[in-house]
């Protein structure tokens, strides 16, 4: 069968469903391409909408991955605002909200993730937000306008990325925030308390209160509106809006109704898909922030909920879709920005696994790299406020290589020269 008989179908229209679309169409498939999506709005890239686009500096065009018109010329077929209600494995179709059903040869599942709930009295005030769809950000983007307007206060259930960044935006348009955290520190169980403590007091320098070691019991309010937001530790905090940025869940129900094998959620969750991003239907593949890939290099099932992820694993999916030989083995990476603090961090290294941590650089001015260690190997670093160094930092990585800490923690000595 020649390429042009065949319908490859992407369930997903963000980040990594568009760039699977775009590869197809590089790569030379000349078959019909499908992309559906649940919302009415193109694909857009997700990083603006906690950064640039929330903090004023991004025009809202500027979110979006292709030009509406791209998909058009591209001969990509677009169903938007259009949700995929069941996978049917045995007849090899999708059947979409309305009843509609297509066929597919190739399947890519692409539906993300979405943010996990308070589930505490006082959530469906009209002041409580999530943050993971376009419309979320332009709706809290006039919320915190709104909050600094009015000496508002604004308070923050979380203190991860979402949390931090959101904290630092709202301090931009002049909120009062508070981040209510159940760890010692901001990141916690991505970063461990060794660099957590860095962003306790970036944050706490730009006027953002703290309160860790407690979470939120109920958001209080009259009218309909938010008013205070209280913890288990008998604390009330002031609260004009309320932030959950407790976390996203894999959007994983059409794969289970399907029958695809599933990562249990104490695992991270996720469709199981393995090194070419195939789950356990070889004519379904996953990509971005719903597959949990077995990753060759580091050997081990990661759920990756990153830009790089969506960036690169669709594309990399779409190579396998089409029969090409695929190992995604990619370093995970991702990005933040918040206030004049910048960073890049690349590799996996969650606590309990490393056994050292050295900084190179100046700390105390906030620029410098900083690595983690098991064995004398790197398996992460995370550069803050100094740039171009991402590619040797994978490298370390990726080789394996034992290094000297004394020359990995002197500034003097190239990280190239380290890689043996």
């Amino acid at each position: 069968m020649v390429d042009a008989d065949l319908t490859f179908v992407i369930v997903g229209g963000g980040l990594a469903g568009a760039k699977a679309a775009e590869t197809l169409r590089s790569e030379g498939f000349t078959g019909r391409v499908i992309l559906i999506g649940d919302e009415r709005e193109h694909p857009y890239e997700r990083p603006p909408l906690s950064k640039g686009f929330l903090t004023g500096k991004e025009e809202r065009d500027s979110v979006f991955v292709h030009e509406p018109a791209w998909y058009a010329q591209a001969d990509i077929e677009l169903h938007l605002g259009q949700p995929v209600v069941h996978v049917d494995r045995a007849t090899k179709t999708v059947q979409l909200g309305d009843g509609t059903a297509v066929r597919y040869d190739k399947l890519l599942l692409a539906t993300g993730a979405e943010p996990r709930r308070l589930d505490i009295p006082g959530t469906g005030l009209a002041g409580v937000h999530h943050l993971r769809r376009l419309a979320h950000s332009e709706r809290l983007r006039g919320v915190l306008a709104s909050l600094g307007r009015d000496n508002g206060h604004l308070v923050i259930a979380g203190a991860g990325w979402i949390g931090l960044e959101v904290a630092a935006a709202a301090r931009g348009y002049g909120a009062e925030v508070t981040v209510v955290e159940q760890e010692p520190t901001p990141l916690h169980q991505v970063i461990g308390p060794e660099l957590g403590q860095l962003f306790t007091d970036v944050h706490r320098e730009h006027g953002v209160r703290f309160h860790f070691g407690a979470r939120l019991t109920e958001i209080t309010g009259q009218d309909g509106m938010v008013l205070a937001a209280r913890t288990d530790d008998g604390e009330e905090h002031p609260a004009h809006a309320v932030l959950a940025a407790i976390g996203a869940a894999p959007r994983t129900a059409l794969a289970e109704a399907a029958g695809l094998t599933l990562v249990d959620r104490v695992h991270g969750g996720g469709i199981a898909v393995d090194a070419a991003l195939r789950t356990s239907d070889p004519d379904i593949h996953a990509a971005g922030d719903v597959a949990a890939a077995h990753h060759p290099l580091l050997g081990a099932r990661l759920r990756v909920e990153h830009w790089a992820n969506a960036l690169n694993g669709g594309p990399a999916a779409a190579r396998a879709m089409l029969g090409q030989d695929v190992s995604y083995d990619r370093v995970p990476y991702f990005f933040s920005d918040q206030y004049d603090l910048g960073l890049e961090y690349s590799g996996w290294a969650p606590p309990g696994t490393y056994d050292q941590v050295i900084a190179r650089g100046d700390v105390g001015r906030r620029e410098f790299v900083a690595f983690w260690l098991k064995d004398r190997r790197v398996l992460a670093g995370m550069n803050v406020n100094v740039w171009d160094v991402t590619q040797p930092i994978q490298e370390l990585i990726r080789t394996g290589a034992r290094v000297d800490p004394n020359a990995l923690a002197d500034p003097s000595v190239p990280l190239e020269s380290l890689l043996g």
